[in-house]
């Protein structure tokens, strides 16, 4: 879950800014129908793209199942595949910041 790692650490701003953020970019991503990828990649891009997304935690799952057809024909839906993957890299960029702080290597 986005900002749980700084909320165990009692950092209550970054965990809700992080939340925050992350969520909305998967929503906005999801909202502008971009592609979801699955475990079923056939090429190295998409298994980064897969890795990207999975990279959400528990809002994967809940994207899959909305089920909705993207339509990267358009910008809208471009835009939102890069969306829900950034999310994703946000998150485990986050999971490395909490760990960082929770060893004591960052402070």
């Amino acid at each position: 879950m986005p900002g749980l790692g700084h909320a165990l650490l009692r950092r209550w701003a970054r965990a809700a800014v992080f939340l925050i953020s992350i969520v909305a970019l998967a929503a906005a991503g999801v909202f502008f129908r971009g592609k979801i990828y699955d475990a079923h990649a056939t090429d190295p891009f998409e298994w980064l793209g897969y890795l990207a997304d999975l990279g959400t935690g528990l809002l994967y799952p809940a994207a899959m199942r909305l089920h909705i057809i993207p339509d990267v024909s358009r910008a809208a839906g471009d835009y939102g595949t890069r969306f829900f993957a950034a999310a994703g890299a946000m998150n485990l960029l986050c999971a490395f910041d909490a760990y960082a702080i929770g060893t004591g290597r960052k402070g």
